[in-house]
């Protein structure tokens, strides 16, 4: 019978797709050369190899791009005449629950999946971004901890596991045992970026940016290569840890050579660069007409009913571009879509709202922006992203509230902040901030 590296039986695959299987598997573990590329060389050899369609179906939808959606139905739909087995048939039905949009129920799915067969590492994987774009931090960790004990070093992917692991544990607040999970599996495997950026983000929760950039810069050359899917998130990280200790310009200057240098029309680096840039703006910073090229890319991925995560960074750079006819249109289609969405439970409860209190801020109209993100920011850890992402949405209010003489709300959101990370500089500044205006 023929089986993966990790044991799992497969069907209807030869020697060669299969093997070009397994490259693409590992490719996707960590984050690194084209998996979709060697996925459509073994559906090359053998068209009738489920696990290389249901691979390819999962990657795409797991990029949260709408385009990527449509392909990942119209792959499944190939299928359907396919012989699978149990766990290939199970991991199908997931699969085509996602590609519908349905990113709870796919996790959900999955959670049994994962019990089932938790060394199914292609599943594995896929719940645990799932839970990633839900923010279900607690089952960021406990869907790994499930399967751990199934997993020994000895296995291939073991390293992989263990680096789910450490976001996971850093996700759900377990932070000392998250640094020293992620360092053990950088140990076994080097280029796993995805261990390596949950050590950054340890870094990060806990206002540690100065380990932050030595970390950063320590790992470059494993983390950094033209090859690493994750490199530009990687950048992003450094970058904050930069405006942390207030140092605008290198943010600034990481932007423009390593955040949007090749002005990418991936979604999720598209995150990213908003991100950043907002941030810039919350310190001031002039950004000149970088707004407008990030503005422009963003018109082609914000739909207003794939992922609002998405669609809120898209907002951000319409605001500053001021493409005000880009963002009615946007705030019209997710408005729309809270009748029929998938999402329409994120999109009406937090989508809105944060669009709103966004714009509002953007305008000058501070008290409205500390109205609405003030009690929609405890709904947030439902709504998709990290931590360390959603944050942005804490630093918004702090400055909403400083800017419109809100000074109570600003000193109490300032002493929040300071009790988990007394070491910050940027939280530092906040206080400086409210003392002044007082």
């Amino acid at each position: 019978m023929t089986s993966d590296m990790q044991g799992n039986e497969v069907t209807n695959a030869n020697r060669i797709s299969l093997d070009a299987y397994d490259q693409a598997i590992a490719a996707f573990n960590l984050y690194h050369g084209d998996p979709i590329a060697l996925l459509d060389r073994a559906l090359a050899v053998a068209p009738d190899f489920p696990m290389a369609h249901i691979a390819k179906a999962l990657m795409l939808a797991l990029s949260s791009e709408p385009a990527a959606f449509e392909l990942a139905t119209s792959q499944l739909s190939t299928m359907h005449n396919l012989k699978m087995n149990s766990r290939e048939r199970s991991l199908f039905d997931a699969a085509r629950v996602l590609s519908s949009g349905h990113w709870v129920k796919a996790a959900q799915m999955l959670n049994l999946h994962n019990m089932y067969f938790p060394r199914d590492l292609l599943a594995l994987q896929t719940g645990h971004l799932l839970d990633f774009y839900c923010a279900d931090s607690r089952n960021m960790r406990e869907r790994i901890a499930r399967a751990m004990p199934l997993w020994s070093e000895q296995m291939p992917g073991y390293s992989v596991v263990l680096g789910m692991y450490a976001f996971g544990l850093e996700e759900d607040g377990h932070y000392a045992q998250a640094e020293d999970t992620g360092r053990n599996a950088l140990a076994l495997e080097p280029l796993d970026c995805w261990a390596h950026h949950a050590v950054a983000h340890v870094m990060e929760m806990q206002g540690r940016p100065e380990d932050g950039i030595g970390w950063m810069l320590a790992r470059e050359p494993y983390w950094s290569n033209e090859l690493n899917f994750f490199k530009v998130h990687n950048w992003w990280h450094r970058a904050v840890f930069h405006l942390d200790l207030g140092q605008t310009d290198q943010a600034l200057a990481l932007y423009d050579s390593a955040v949007r240098n090749a002005e990418s029309p991936v979604a999720l680096e598209m995150v990213d660069a908003s991100a950043l840039l907002w941030r810039l703006h919350l310190c001031n910073v002039d950004v000149g007409d970088r707004w407008k090229e990030l503005a422009q890319v963003w018109r082609n991925h914000a739909d207003g009913k794939t992922y609002p995560f998405n669609d809120w960074h898209a907002v951000m750079a319409f605001l500053g571009a001021g493409l005000d006819s880009e963002l009615s249109a946007l705030i019209k289609r997710m408005q729309q879509s809270v009748a029929d969405s998938p999402c329409a439970e994120w999109i009406d409860r937090i989508g809105l709202p944060l669009v709103q209190g966004f714009t509002a801020f953007w305008h000058g109209n501070n008290g409205k922006a500390v109205e609405i993100l003030l009690p929609v920011r405890h709904f947030c850890g439902v709504f998709g992203g990290s931590h360390a992402q959603r944050d942005i949405i804490d630093l918004t209010l702090i400055e909403a509230a400083n800017r419109g003489g809100a000074q109570d709300i600003h000193q109490s959101l300032v002493n929040e902040r300071l009790a988990l990370r007394p070491y910050s500089r940027m939280t530092a500044g906040f206080l400086s901030q409210g003392q002044s205006s007082a």
